[in-house]
Formats: C-alpha cells, structure tokens, sequence
C-alpha cells in the first residue's frame, strides 16, 4: 500500500507553505530518507525526505501553495527495486542526499540536490570542484558556483558596408522574465514595509577607528584559532560591545507592546546573513554570556546552515536586537532598516583607511582603518540622546578592546 507523504509543520503559526523543486520525478525510485522535496514558508525552507524506498508519485506541482498536513506525494514500498540500483544499506552516499557520478572523468560525484540545483540555475557540474568527502559536489558547491559568471565571448556584430541606416536599434537581449517571490521574500518585503509605517525609525552615525581590534586580532590570531578551531573574525567584537551596550541602555534593547514596554534582562543579538534566497536573521542566544569563541562558532554554524537553507524557526526568531554588516558586500554607508519588534538595528560597514587627526598628537594627522557606524533605532521608545550614547559605547569598546574585558 503506498504511503503518503504530507507537508510537516514547519513551526508554530505557519500554516502554508510553497513547494519547491522536486528532486525526483513520479515513476522514479527513491531510497528511504532520501531528500525528494523542499518546502518554503515565510520564515524557513525544509528539505523533506522519502519516508520509505519505492516508487514515487508526485501529487503537487512545484510553485503550488499548500496547506501543513496536505497530502502531496505517495511512495510505494511493494514496488520492485529496478535492476542496477544498490540499496541505501550498502550504498556509501549519505542519506542525506544520494549520490550519483557526475558525467565526464567519472570519479567525480554529485548529490541529488546538487544535481538538481545545477539544472535549474544552469551551472556546469564539469567546472565545479566538490567541496565534499572525495570531491563529492554538495548543494553549496552549486550555490557558490552559480555567483561566479561564466565567461562568455564576446557578441559579433556584423556591419554593413552599404551607407549607415539612421536609427538601428542595437543588437542585444530584450527579453523580460517573470518570477513569482518566494515565501521568504514576500515576508521579508512585508516586514521591511511595515518597520517603516510602525515605527518612528531615525538613524544616527559615528564612526570607529579598528587600529586596537586589527592589532589585537594580528597579534592572537593563530593561537586564537589552533585553540578554539575557529578564525578570530570581527563581528565577535561587535556582538561583545553591542551586548555590554545593551545592558547599560536597557531600552535599546525592549519592546513596544501595545501600550507597554517589554523589557529583557537577556540579550539576544540576530544576525543578518545574505543567502540566495533572501537575508535572515538568526539569533544568538544570551549574547551576554558567551565568549569570543562562542560568539565564532555559532556564526560560523548558522551561517552554514543558512545557506544550506537547514535553520529552524526556533532559530531565526526572538532576537532583541541586530546587527547587520553590509560591509562585506563593500557598503560604505547604509540606513538599516529596523527588524520588528526590535527597537534598534546596528549597521556595520567597510573599513577603509581615512586621514584623521591623531588623537594621541593634536594638530597630526594620519591614516587609520576607519568604519562608519549607524544605529537605527525606534523613536518611540529610544530617546536621541539614547541612541547617540548607545553608539559612543559602541565605538569605545572597538577603539579599547580592553573595555569589553574590564566589563565597562
């Protein structure tokens, strides 16, 4: 009898979902725990696996909205195994996604997932180094891949000889194509539009001199990493600095509730990460209490997981504050938008070396590795003077890193 495979419960309050590609066809063999769909909600992606081996039945069309618990698939276990196909239990993929060879030098393999991924986005798997155990190609191998152009030749024009035609329209592309948003986009365009008709957003700049963290971050680098098995980046100093900030300005750190103030003696800092499928912001949980160590590996962590669109809802949901760094996309100077119901967002930006008068030698000037700060904040509940002194802390604590250990 075949077994059904409905839409799981993404999280609390999300009742429907997007499908996404199938990476299987109806009529085709899928192994048990083999990942043969994703589901998109507003808030997160979920991959969902075969819950049996046997034959599928695709019931849903890919770009349909569903309904949690609706029926969208049938896997038939009775069906017979088709000569050629090794059992998962003696197959060395993992059974996260099968593994198939890539065509070409055959020693080279290729997830499902991957596979798939590479054909919609129109990526050569030949080009592709694989990331993965023996140079499989993953999912990210694809995601990476499909940001770097290919070359092309360049187009070839042929020109007339006779006399010049007034008015030739030039050669070139002139197609329009129409895509429909995902779940997460729509989300987010919804969040972003009501941030700036809920709140009254005001932003105020500083800039911070980053001599002090990129000396300290010089000097302890490697011993910071053969000791912690992670690199030493900056955003574990701004998590550090935000959060003692946070604590010395409650209010930065609260709700509006209705007609009342919700306030945290934790601080819980979300983190805007850039993914092809839009940003999101997973949280870091008591920011107050973690170490640099910490701080690194839990960045680390989901930002893999959210490229590999893994998070959880649990994750990416009740930060009481954020931190966005357009500066590694090379922004210079930016206006963050206020992340609901958070009362404040800080803006990180690219360090570019700027004259400045020496602090240390009035009248001197000299060139230091500066960065523009911005605090975006709800004028509500943060008072101007608020949120010029909550970013001050902020730069004090990057230009003396020692502050942060001192606990001021």
């Amino acid at each position: 009898m075949p077994v059904q495979i409905s839409i799981p419960s993404p999280g609390e309050s999300i009742t429907e979902v997007v499908i996404g590609p199938w990476q299987k066809s109806s009529g085709d063999w899928v192994e048990k725990d083999e990942i043969i769909v994703e589901i998109e909600s507003d808030k997160v992606t979920l991959e969902v696996p075969a819950p049996e081996s046997g034959v599928l039945q695709v019931l849903a069309e890919e770009g349909a909205e569903k309904q949690v618990g609706e029926v969208i698939a049938t896997v038939d276990p009775s069906a017979e195994r088709p000569a050629g196909i090794v059992a998962a239990a003696t197959a060395s993929a993992p059974s996260s996604e099968a593994v198939v060879a890539v065509s070409g030098d055959g020693d080279s393999k290729v997830t499902s997932v991957a596979r798939k991924l590479a054909a919609d986005k129109g990526v050569d798997l030949a080009r592709i180094d694989g990331s993965g155990p023996s140079g499989r190609i993953t999912k990210s191998d694809v995601l990476a891949a499909a940001q770097t152009p290919t070359p092309t030749p360049p187009l070839a024009v042929s020109i007339a000889t006779a006399s010049p035609i007034v008015g030739t329209v030039p050669v070139g592309s002139r197609e329009v194509q129409r895509q429909r948003m995902s779940k997460l986009r729509q989300r987010i365009a919804e969040r972003l539009v009501a941030a700036q008709h809920t709140a009254a957003m005001l932003t105020t700049f500083n800039e911070a001199d980053l001599s002090a963290v990129i000396r300290l971050r010089k000097r302890h680098k490697e011993e910071f990493e053969k000791k912690h098995g992670v690199g030493l980046g900056f955003m574990s100093f701004f998590v550090h600095a935000c959060a003692a900030a946070l604590q010395q300005f409650p209010r930065v750190n609260a709700y509006i509730d209705g007609n009342e103030v919700e306030y945290h003696d934790y601080v819980d800092i979300s983190v805007a990460i850039g993914t092809d499928k839009g940003l999101v912001v997973p949280v870091l949980r008591n920011a107050e209490a973690m170490s640099f160590a910490d701080v690194e590996r839990t960045i680390k962590e989901l930002a893999g997981r959210a490229r590999d669109s893994k998070l959880t809802l649990e994750e990416m949901t009740g930060g009481t504050f954020t931190i966005s760094n357009g500066g590694v996309y090379g922004s210079l100077l930016s206006t963050p938008i206020l992340n609901p119901p958070q009362s404040a967002i800080l803006g990180m930006h690219k360090i570019i070396k700027r004259p400045i008068e020496d602090p240390d030698n009035p009248g001197q000037i000299v060139l230091r590795p500066m960065m523009y700060l911005a605090i975006s904040y709800d004028h509500r509940i943060v008072d101007g003077e608020q949120a010029v002194k909550f970013l001050i802390h902020i730069k004090d604590s990057i230009e003396s890193p020692q502050r942060m250990l001192l606990g001021l």
